[in-house]
């Protein structure tokens, strides 16, 4: 048997006004914008933001006929960004496009097979109703929160920026406590840090953090670098695909560094470690395994996995082996059954790009899949 999780684990999420994930709404609402018109497209467009300034780059082949920079601008406005002073100007910033075209050989093996070689990481575990690991899922509630707050006019002094990171305690396997939460968060100049604490911990924190997790002994830590009214690229320089850890499980998990927004689902970077998060849960859903990683790999090309893992962390009472066949036998791994059994043409790809991409309800590799098992 595998030691079960035992003492700290922390994991942190970010806003939607982060500049990193600013430009992977960016990159992923031009990828969207594509898929609408031709589902077809291959798009691997990046994003770069800094002070005043938003450069898209990358290799697009599409039949549709998108307008970069109004999408780029509708996407920084709809993050909440209306002028330089709250961190960027959606109109009045300078705007770059040098998008090519895709490279012929490339675009040839995507068609026959994978569009390029590399790992992908899939993950699940019976801590939360949405079987994902209970720092991250807690970390991305919180910037989840932040946004609806500030959204919906409760704290209307809240910016777009911001982060989250949450400390798990953990006893035998089990989540028992949070001992840290630290928030983070963007605000105008109406407020001060003895106005910000309080009305964070009230309309944020507590309504987050479970009541069997929180309690006198959690520290919360709200901006504690004192005053923050200057986020989003205006602070720092943004770009796509720099949170995987956070577009995943807050580190739990292995991770085989690619990122995903902004790339169509011939990329198996982003549409394997899809169908990977779906094998996972399905197996933990379906009362397999308490906890389960999967890996799969892939060659640029090639219409199947060259190979699949399975670690089960002594929570299963199959083996490894079995375990593997459940999934070979239920799920066809080859990147164009991935596309078509997740619907994954579609433009759905905007809304994965803030408070990460699994464990999120309605998306299709959420669903877990009934499994047909060995009688």
């Amino acid at each position: 048997m595998a030691h079960p999780m035992h003492g700290l684990w922390t994991s942190e999420s970010v806003t939607e006004g982060h500049p990193d994930k600013l430009c992977d709404q960016i990159s992923d609402a031009i990828l969207d914008a594509c898929l609408a018109q031709d589902p077809d497209s291959h798009v691997a467009c990046e994003t770069a933001a800094g002070k005043d300034l938003v450069m898209v780059f990358g290799e697009i082949t599409t039949k549709a006929d998108v307008n970069y920079e109004r999408i780029a601008r509708e996407a920084i406005r709809e993050v909440g960004y209306t002028d330089a002073a709250s961190g960027i100007d959606p109109d009045g910033c300078t705007f770059i496009n040098r998008i090519i075209g895709q490279s012929p050989e490339i675009d040839h093996a995507a068609r026959e097979g994978a569009g390029d070689q590399g790992m992908m990481t899939g993950f699940a575990c019976d801590e939360t109703e949405s079987l994902m690991p209970m720092p991250i899922y807690l970390a991305h509630r919180l910037t989840e929160r932040l946004a609806e707050v500030r959204r919906g006019g409760e704290l209307p002094w809240l910016r777009p920026d911001g982060k989250s990171q949450v400390t798990v305690r953990y006893e035998q396997g089990r989540a028992a406590h949070v001992e840290t939460v630290i928030l983070a968060a963007q605000h105008d100049e109406s407020v001060n840090e003895e106005q910000i604490a309080g009305p964070l911990y009230e309309a944020v924190i507590r309504p987050i953090i479970p009541e069997g997790l929180l309690d006198a002994g959690t520290a919360c830590h709200v901006n504690t670098s004192g005053a923050f009214t200057v986020g989003g690229p205006a602070a720092d320089a943004g770009l796509t695909g720099r949170k995987i850890i956070v577009d995943t499980y807050g580190g739990i998990a292995r991770h085989g560094g690619g990122a995903f927004s902004g790339k169509d689902p011939s990329k198996v970077d982003r549409s394997a470690a899809y169908a990977a998060r779906w094998a996972a849960k399905s197996l933990v859903a379906a009362g397999l395994a308490r906890r389960i990683e999967l890996q799969l790999a892939y060659a640029i090309g090639v219409d199947r996995p060259v190979s699949l893992h399975i670690e089960d962390f002594g929570t299963s009472e199959r083996s490894p082996d079995e375990l593997a066949e459940i999934i070979q036998a239920n799920f066809d791994l080859g990147p164009a059954a991935i596309i078509d059994e997740l619907g994954l043409k579609r433009p759905i790809y905007q809304r994965t790009a803030a408070h990460g991409h699994f464990g999120r309800p309605n998306l299709p590799w959420e669903q877990p899949k009934v499994l047909q098992l060995p009688s």
